[in-house]
């Protein structure tokens, strides 16, 4: 049984070293120090979004609206910029709304008693209509202006998605800062337990008298707050608020807490299983780009990884 349960804490150990390895040979310029921090910069935004979805994914529950709420964020978050306000008080914002985002998903669930996938389909196309009405359907683009204290702002923002310190993209920096945060809540902290214990048998969870609605609810919450900085990190990079952007995010945050060995059904995973799972759809993604493999074909490859990982899921249980 031990032997079984260290196999399996492997598979994506193991998985995205043979897909290195096969790249590798395939495209031998896939392990340049360049193009592997550029591998790790690109995955950055989709590891983050998948930490969070993480949470959720543990108590049993998913979450379809993280591209919206990554869109709807980012947007309000690049407009406060716009009229003048600062770096600190934008970011604040943009944070908050991924919260309430995060929330008003909790409540509907845990008080209208209807499901995640449902719940979280209607806060994805609600958000994504929020968004567009926003923006007008129209990019909103960091723009410098004369002013000495926005333009000051808007530089430290830009720094956020392309700025470096001493060679590693800040993206990169955030990236493990968030991932060494979720692990120490799921390790070390009560709350981490009393998710998976949720995950695990709610009803015994129930009984043992934790506050299940709470508790779901701060996963929730957690889940969009890293929607929205990963929205943030985006705009950065693009210097602009797209209102397109976060279509399908969603799709790869699922394949990476997947892929990661997380269990769909809730109770059974870990963050570290769900970054080497981000990893490998960046490599993925990476190494399709270096055979210069159509965007659409890239997106069957995707969905496929995705079928087959879930199958795997299944199958073991």
């Amino acid at each position: 049984m031990l032997k079984k349960i260290s196999i399996k804490k492997m598979k994506p150990v193991l998985g995205l070293i043979l897909f290195s390895v096969v790249i590798t040979i395939i495209r031998p310029n896939f392990m340049t120090s360049a193009n592997l921090l550029n591998v790790l910069r690109q995955t950055s935004i989709n590891a983050i979004i998948a930490a969070g979805m993480t949470f959720v994914i543990l108590t049993g529950g998913i979450d379809l609206s993280v591209g919206s709420i990554l869109a709807f964020s980012s947007a309000v978050g690049v407009w406060m910029l716009q009229t003048g306000n600062g770096i600190a008080v934008s970011v604040l914002v943009c944070l908050v709304i991924g919260a309430l985002a995060g929330l008003f998903n909790s409540v509907v669930i845990t008080r209208g008693n209807i499901q995640p996938f449902i719940a979280t389909l209607a806060t994805m196309t609600l958000l994504r209509g929020a968004t567009l009405v926003f923006t007008g359907g129209k990019p909103l683009a960091i723009s410098f202006s004369k002013d000495a204290i926005n333009l000051s702002s808007l530089c430290i923002f830009q720094k956020i998605g392309s700025g470096k310190v001493l060679g590693i993209p800040i993206p990169i920096i955030i990236m493990i800062v968030v991932f060494l945060l979720c692990w120490h809540i799921l390790r070390n902290m009560a709350i981490g337990r009393y998710i998976y214990a949720i995950g695990g048998n709610e009803e015994a969870a129930k009984l043992s008298g934790l506050n299940v609605k709470k508790i779901k609810a701060m996963a929730y919450v957690f889940n969009g707050v890293l929607a929205a900085l990963a929205g943030l990190i985006l705009a950065s990079r693009l210097v602009s608020a797209q209102p397109t952007a976060g279509n399908g995010y969603e799709l790869d945050a699922i394949a990476a807490v997947v892929l990661g060995g997380t269990s769909l059904a809730g109770g059974q995973g870990s963050v570290l299983g769900t970054i080497l799972g981000a990893l490998i759809i960046g490599v993925l993604n990476n190494a399709l780009n270096l055979m210069d493999v159509s965007s659409y074909y890239q997106m069957i490859c995707k969905a496929i990884v995705i079928l087959i990982a879930v199958l795997l899921d299944r199958k073991e249980k």
